[in-house]
């Protein structure tokens, strides 16, 4: 009898690791906002210092996982690739602003503030704008996806990701009225996705190389697991230390936020799903499309809003709602795709 696949201990309860740096960022910053203020104005480039830091510590680990050899096969399963290419950059970023302008400017309208409806909208913007890097391979992995056009997918998203992760920001960013210093923006990618980037990729070749594969796979990537989800969570309860006058005023603010994102997932993953079953692409290929497709950098998401709008901002709100859904979510996501099997 075939092993039941299982999500690592972590990452399967990372809703609740969520929910419980809610509770603990906003209790540390209501007992202490005035003694940790300095980590909000603590900027070198726009960019704040120590939140930084704890960004290479979460992404570095997910960069060095990325083999760019895998490249030279991009022309096997060449439908999958192209159709979760267009849904990542040409679909997903539309549809995702659209969702949110029509839920925090029409049905939540009287609900919340002009001001911090915008910057919701804004913080939607910046995860549809974000497709999955490191999650996508746990996903891929309990569906039964093809773990090699996995690895493929990813390492393509990632190269788009340097070119035109900005320009599509900068253009959403700029219908909803909200400026944005481009070098701000060109800043925040070049420090979260540029550097750990060229990192990893150099790590991933040198250190195989040097010490080997199997040790670079069965200890090295190990080790850092536990360091990027150490510096995630610890990064949400920086981010609800200035966040808890929010959350405690009006508690209904985070179910709202989580609505719309939501339905943007679904929407997402029954539309790459469908398009490739009518294109007949294999199942190995279009779960983990379809995966990749609805599921965000949010990571990178939240160190951009960060950047952009402050901690305290409401931006940095959305983009935390990001991780709080991700792991339901997306497992019964997976629980579909596995049901619909073909």
């Amino acid at each position: 009898m075939e092993k039941s696949k299982q999500i690592g201990f972590f990452e399967k309860y990372l809703t609740v690791w969520v929910l419980a740096c809610i509770v603990l960022g906003i209790l540390l910053g209501s007992s202490f906002k005035e003694n940790v203020a300095f980590i909000s104005e603590t900027e070198l480039y726009g960019v704040n210092v120590y939140v930084a830091i704890l960004i290479w510590l979460m992404i570095y680990p997910m960069m060095v996982q990325i083999d760019f050899t895998s490249l030279k096969n991009v022309k096997s399963d060449s439908k999958g690739l192209l159709l979760t290419v267009i849904v990542n950059w040409l679909v997903k970023p539309f549809t995702m602003a659209l969702f949110a302008w029509i839920f925090f400017d029409y049905v939540y309208k009287g609900l919340m503030e002009p001001d911090l409806a915008d910057q919701y909208i804004a913080g939607a913007i910046l995860l549809g704008a974000a497709p999955c890097t490191a999650m996508v391979f746990v996903w891929s992995y309990l569906s039964d996806g093809d773990a090699k056009y996995t690895l493929i997918q990813v390492s393509i998203n990632d190269l788009i990701l340097l070119v035109a992760f900005i320009p599509i920001v900068q253009f959403l960013l700029g219908i909803t009225d909200l400026v944005i210093p481009y070098e701000v923006l060109i800043s925040s990618v070049v420090t979260f996705v540029v550097i750990p980037l060229v990192a990893g990729m150099l790590s991933n070749v040198y250190l195989q190389k040097l010490i080997g594969e199997e040790w670079f796979k069965s200890k090295f990537l190990p080790v850092l697991k536990p360091i990027s989800i150490f510096a995630l969570l610890l990064t949400l309860v920086l981010l609800f230390m200035f966040q808890g006058d929010v959350i405690s005023k009006k508690p209904l603010t985070i179910l709202l936020i989580a609505i719309p994102l939501t339905i943007q997932t679904y929407f997402i993953f029954f539309l790459t799903w469908f398009v490739g079953k009518i294109i007949r692409i294999r199942y190995a290929v279009c779960a983990p499309s379809s995966m990749i497709a609805a599921s965000n950098f949010f990571e990178l998401a939240v160190a951009v809003s960060i950047s952009l709008f402050g901690l305290n901002s409401g931006a940095s709100l959305a983009t935390v709602m990001g991780v709080l859904i991700e792991v339901p979510v997306m497992l019964s996501l997976v629980w579909l795709a596995k049901r619909w099997k073909y």
